[in-house]
């Protein structure tokens, strides 16, 4: 692997943490963003202080040959633990069984660490290995026993990764199953890496040489598993988002029948300022459905509830369940508001109105976009819009004589 290998996912993960950071500082109490960031900034510093030129700089500058190990092995001994701990948050649960969780994975990792640390200390690694450093040292007390907790401790966390993925998965549809799949199989990787590591290491032990192992086979392993992993955190994220989007963008271009059969009783067509067309898609909904509402309460003193009971009695026998009904039957009195307000240009019958309460009935706020598909492909609104279309006229002449 060369050094672009190492320097560009770090920095790619030190670019998501500082755009997750100012989250991070609104939200300090949130475990699932902690937990999210803790796993951005240990994968960018683990892939930064794992390349060779970094870790010759960082023996140079404290003094101390292969340093560099430790502080690697903690770094991703940490990692380890911040993964379970994202997955432990993520799937949630009770806070108490989760706080109480995560604190043991935390402790645990933490002594793993504090071994590490100290197994170098007593132990004498004086050549410096940019590369090879396991298989060099494997026969070295105290370093040899830091080699193989460090590979037992990311082979624990790979196993405990994928158990807590796939269990979860079992239990979940959609994307979330996909990413949990994709995540446990990226820490599936942990196995094969540790293990070509630990055959190198036993290797070494029985006096052989199987050193290209370690040193070139066992990184590629590991970018790998990490490249897998991080696409299966990003697929649930950002296929809901994508879902989300879609069903927005969807909602709003449902709504498209309702908002043009009102667009001359609320008059947003005349507005002066309208939101630009590269507004967010939630932004775009909330006006339309405020236009929907506007027209709607424009139209109130025009709605005949004598044209929604027929619509409704039609639209059941037609065999609409209620519900479908009850979109057809208000459709079908909108549709007639419409015309009705047409038929009267100078407003008398809103002069002459008592009330301006918004758009209601006893059953509840309508759904906007049943009632603006039934514009579209109701027979029952279709019947009731010609029927308005012929009488509206000898309606108005009548209610205002």
């Amino acid at each position: 692997m060369d050094d672009s290998s190492y320097y560009v996912p770090a920095a790619a993960m030190a670019l998501a943490f500082a755009v997750k950071a100012p989250s991070l500082l609104r939200s300090r109490r949130d475990p699932l963003l902690r937990a999210v960031c803790a796993l951005l900034l240990l994968a960018s510093l683990s892939f930064l202080f794992a390349a060779p030129p970094t870790i010759a700089e960082v023996n140079r500058r404290t003094g101390i040959a292969n340093v560099s190990a430790p502080v690697v092995y903690s770094l991703l001994t940490a990692f380890s633990a911040a993964c379970l701990v994202l997955i432990i948050n993520w799937r949630g649960g009770p806070p108490e069984v989760t706080r109480r969780t995560s604190r043991r994975w935390i402790a645990g990792y933490g002594l793993v660490i504090v071994a590490l640390n100290t197994l170098f200390a007593v132990g004498d690694a004086p050549l410096e290995r940019l590369r090879d450093f396991d298989t060099h040292y494997a026969t070295t007390p105290f370093v040899r026993e830091m080699i193989v907790l460090y590979l037992a401790s990311l082979t624990v966390a790979g196993l405990a990764m994928y158990v807590m993925c796939w269990r979860w998965a079992l239990q979940v549809q959609g994307w979330l199953r996909a990413g949990l799949l994709i995540i446990a199989l990226g820490f599936l990787f942990n196995i094969p890496y540790a293990a070509t590591k630990l055959i190198a290491v036993v290797a070494r032990w029985n006096g052989g040489n199987l050193d290209d192992l370690s040193t070139y086979a066992a990184p590629v392993l590991a970018s790998v598993g990490a490249l897998v992993s991080a696409v299966g955190f990003c697929v649930p994220l950002a296929c809901q988002r994508i879902g989300d989007s879609w069903s927005t963008w969807s909602t709003y271009r449902r709504l498209g029948p309702l908002w043009h059969e009102l667009r001359s009783a609320s008059g947003h067509g005349d507005r002066a300022v309208r939101i630009s067309w590269w507004s967010p898609a939630e932004l775009q909904v909330t006006q339309r459905e405020s236009d929907i509402h506007d027209g709607m309460l424009g139209l109130y003193p025009y709605f005949d509830s004598g044209v929604r009971a027929d619509a409704y009695a039609a639209a059941v026998a037609a065999g609409s369940d209620a519900v479908q009904a009850q979109a057809e039957a208000d459709a079908a009195m909108v549709t007639a508001a419409v015309r009705a307000r047409a038929a009267d240009p100078e407003g008398r019958i809103i002069s002459s109105a008592t009330t301006d309460a918004p758009y209601a009935s006893p059953e509840g706020p309508r759904d906007l976009v049943r009632i603006s598909a039934a514009l579209r492909h109701s027979a029952v609104v279709a019947a009731a819009r010609w029927q308005a279309a012929t009488s509206s006229e000898s309606d108005f002449h009548e209610r205002t004589r």
